[in-house]
Parts: structure tokens; sequence; C-alpha cells
């Protein structure tokens, strides 16, 4: 039953979503006649070399109009943003209550069938989907935003996805990929999944063994403070794998859809570390380990 109401309620905000894209258009080529009665008057006014009182006047209502106009199409924006945010939880919250059920569509097969190409596939679509932080003038970005780190008192939900540190079979402890199943207020131990279904294990852990993935990716070019910066110590995701290794930031994201390029740590190279590879903000989260000498 439960699935059957959030596939009702996906599909309504599906149909939001479709009409808040409609008025951004509507918006956006509502204000272009204006932007271009902007650039018309800076073009007569360069050509007359004078800045006249009527053109002060004029430009003034223009901008106070542009900037009017542009505040209308950006609380569209925010309103689908979050008709998206809530259809991606819908969506986890439909695929979590399918794998209690024992459920499974074509498209999700159970765990066991899952091939490692698929799951590698999977888990670059995650990081690629993970929505950009976009706040507001003067906001902050919150916990779980690139590397700011989770409150003292979050709880990973279930479903989330964590770095959990877990004993190997040789009894060596390593942090892998895991999904939340479970978390218990009695003992303040979590249940989390090893991701990678090679693995097919449950761990029960403690707080300090999991370490939250960032939910939003920080924008290098309106919060740079909230990425990790150049040989900042962290864990990192080595590529097609699913677990994660102590590295150094080599360069932060320029960019919103850049990587990060980081240095893992690699004995078998002169320095200790490899060349530079690609991680995306996804799968980058803080070391609280000291560095090695």
């Amino acid at each position: 039953m439960a699935l059957v109401s959030a596939d009702s309620r996906i599909a309504e905000l599906l149909t939001e979503l479709h009409q808040l894209i409609k008025q951004t258009q509507e918006e956006r080529s509502r204000s272009e006649h204006n932007l271009v009665n902007i650039q018309k008057t800076h073009e007569r006014m360069q050509t007359e070399n004078k800045i006249s009182p009527y053109y002060r006047t004029k430009l003034r209502g223009l901008y106070t109009t542009a900037k009017a106009d542009a505040e209308a199409e950006c609380n569209i924006l925010r309103k689908a943003l979050d008709k998206i945010a809530e259809i991606k939880s819908l969506l986890e919250e439909r695929r979590i209550a399918a794998k209690i059920a024992g459920l499974y569509n074509d498209s999700e097969p159970p765990r066991k069938t899952m091939r490692r190409g698929v799951l590698m596939t999977l888990l670059q679509q995650s990081a690629m989907t993970l929505p950009l932080w976009i706040g507001k003038p003067g906001d902050k970005p919150p916990p779980l935003c690139g590397a700011i780190p989770a409150s003292g008192d979050y709880v990973a939900k279930p479903g989330d996805k964590v770095a959990a540190r877990v004993k190997a079979v040789d009894g060596d402890e390593q942090w892998i990929l895991a999904e939340v199943v479970s978390y218990s207020h009695t003992t303040n131990k979590y249940e989390v999944d090893d991701i990678d279904e090679e693995g097919k294990e449950r761990h029960t852990l403690s707080r300090r063994r999991i370490i939250p993935l960032p939910q939003w990716k920080a924008n290098p070019e309106t919060d740079p403070e909230a990425l990790f910066q150049k040989e900042q110590l962290v864990l990192a995701l080595y590529p097609q794998t699913t677990c994660f290794y102590r590295a150094l930031i080599h360069t932060p994201p320029q960019r919103p859809q850049d990587d990060y390029s980081v240095l893992f740590e690699d004995t078998s190279y002169a320095d200790g570390y490899s060349p530079p590879l690609n991680v995306a903000q996804r799968y980058v989260v803080a070391c609280k380990e000291p560095k090695k000498k």
C-alpha cells in the first residue's frame, strides 16, 4: 500500500514540476524584453556620449524591473529544486520499502544478482546526481555539504550511504562504502550493509565507526570554504572499488561539476603516494587519523 501511495505522490510532484518548468520559461521570456531594453539604452548612451537625467531615470527603472524578474525566476527555480528533492526522497523510500518487502523491479534486481560493473555504474550515477547546494545570499552551507561534517547529534537514516569501519576477513580494519539499515537509540549502534554485493555482509557498528557521506555538493565558485583544501588528509573511495583509503587532496574542485584530485597513500611509490586520481565529492570525507610521517 505504501508503494502505491508513493507512486501516486510522485506522479503529483512530476505534474507540479512540469508546471514550474513552464512558469520558469514564461518568466524568462517576459524578462528578456526588459534586458533588451537595457542593452539598447546603453547603446544609445554610448552613441550620444552622455548620461542625461532621462537615461539615469530610465535605467534605474529598467534595472529595478530586471532585479525583480530575476528574483521571481529564482523563486520558481527553488520551488522546482524542492520538488526534485522530494521526488528523489520518495524514490529512495520506495526502494527501501521494496527491499524490505523483497520486491524488485526489472531495472533494480536483487543485490545477489547485481554484477560488479552495474554496481560501479550506479555509484557513478549517485555521485553525478548529488544535488549542488544553492543557498540564498548570506546563507552558509549546511552540515553534510561538501567537506562540512554532520552535526554531533546527527543520525543517518535507513538507505543513507556512509563510510563504515569494519574488520576484514584477515582481521585488519578497513573503511567500506555501506548503506544504513537501522539505528538503535538504545545501544547507539548502526546496522549497515556492505554496498558491495560480493560481501553480502551486515555489520553492527558504533557511531564512531560511521561517517555519513555528503548530501550536497559544495559550489567552489560560491562556497569554497565548504571544500577540502590542498594537502588536507581525507578518506576517499578508490576508483572502481567500494573501499575508502587515506589520501591527500592534490587539487580541490574548481567548478561545480569537477571532482577532487587526490593522492592515495601507497608505499609502492617512492614518495609514498599514488599519482593524482579523480574522486567525486560524494565519496570524499574527513580523516580523523593523524597523517603518517
